[in-house]
Parts: structure tokens; sequence; C-alpha cells
């Protein structure tokens, strides 16, 4: 797998020198991941892609609980508050299809944190343009008949089925309204409204038809 984060931080070094930081002071943890891509398109290798890196932390994403021993990590220098610019989006787009093509990673495995960790996480967030990266077949991103031919109502079993079957591992005890608002951020962030939508539903159909997470091999 392929896992897309935000820094958090003040500037891309910032957040290079930390994620380098074997011993970061009382009460962090040390965290590293395999490269890490400022807004201005430069791109650090921190971390061999044959070694594990500490980025993922704790979730899953279908039967892979150990995220971090399956997956190559990406930060984006990025503070949540702005749009990822074109210049890093267009050495994400540089740096992607190899990392594919080495490791047989189907774009359907290519993830957001908040996919894998919905109760901890929300990055990249709902700024971060995963259609663009659809279209160049590095991800994925709903068809144009949004799933009508399986469901055309609003279906709450059928829907956290789907997500299921796209790779989503709902946290112990979570409800409707936080699987919801993890699956709108990375494939409806235009949805208004706090309730499941009949669209909601439509869109979650033709992904799981489409890309069931059992047909990943990374």
């Amino acid at each position: 797998m392929v896992v897309l984060h935000h820094t958090a931080m003040a500037t891309a070094v910032a957040a290079r020198d930390r994620l380098c930081d074997p011993d970061p002071g009382e009460g962090l943890s040390p965290v590293s991941c395999h490269y890490v891509i400022s807004e201005t398109g430069d791109l650090w290798q921190l971390v061999d892609e044959s070694d594990r890196a500490w980025h993922a932390g704790a979730g899953a994403w279908g039967a892979v609980w150990d995220v971090n021993s399956h997956s190559i990590g990406i930060e984006l220098a990025n503070t949540s508050a702005h749009p990822y610019p074109e210049p890093q989006m267009a050495a994400l787009e540089v740096l992607l299809p190899g990392l594919l093509s080495r490791w047989s990673i189907p774009p359907e495995r290519v993830i957001g944190h908040s996919d894998m960790a919905p109760d901890r996480k929300s990055d990249p967030g709902p700024r971060f343009d995963w259609r663009r990266l659809a279209l160049r077949g590095l991800s994925i991103w709903p068809g144009a008949s949004t799933g009508e031919a399986r469901t055309s109502g609003r279906d709450e079993q059928r829907f956290c089925e789907d997500l299921k079957t796209i790779g989503y591992v709902p946290p112990e005890g979570a409800g409707l309204d936080l699987m919801l608002r993890v699956f709108r951020m990375r494939f409806c962030p235009w949805a208004e409204g706090q309730d499941l939508s009949a669209q909601d539903c439509r869109v979650a159909a033709d992904l799981a038809a489409r890309y069931p997470v059992d047909r990943g091999i990374r």
C-alpha cells in the first residue's frame, strides 16, 4: 500500500527534521516515513522503500492490520488549512507511478491516513485532490454511474457493507457518523448535511463494485 499524509507543521524542513529525529523529546514518539514532498515540489527520501517506516500507527485497511509493515508512507507538507499546490502534486505524480510499478500496488491501494485510522486521523483531508490522481491511474474515484444499477435509495446496512468491501475497517464502537465523515472527506468532499444520503450510498456502491479491497495484493 501507499499511505498519504499531511505534515501539519509550519514548514517542510521542520517536518523533515522531525521525521529524522530519533529523540524528539518528552511526550513525543519517534516517527518516520519513506518520502517527504515540500510545497515547492522538493522530494526527500528518508527511508528505503524496502524498510519499515513508522508513519501509520494503529489502524487497518482490509485484512492488513500492521499497516507500517505493508505500506510506503508519503508526507506532503501542508498545514491542512490550504489546498495542495501544483508543484507538490506534480512531484507526487512523478513519484507514484514508479512506486506502484516496483511494488505491484494497484491504484485502490493508494489511501489516505484517515482511511486506515478514521478515529484518529483526518489527513490528507478534504482539500487533497484525489480525483486528479485517479485521472492519472494513481488512485480511485467514483465513476459516472455512481452505482445506480445497484442502489437508488438510502440503505445504511448496504452502505456499511460497501465501505468494508472497499477496505474500510470501522474502529471498535465507531458509529455511522464517523465512517460517513471519513468516506465523504475522501470521495464526496462537496457533500452537505450530517445524514447519510442516497448519493452517498450510490457512490459507495459504485466503488465497492469496481474496487473490492481483496483485489489488491499489497
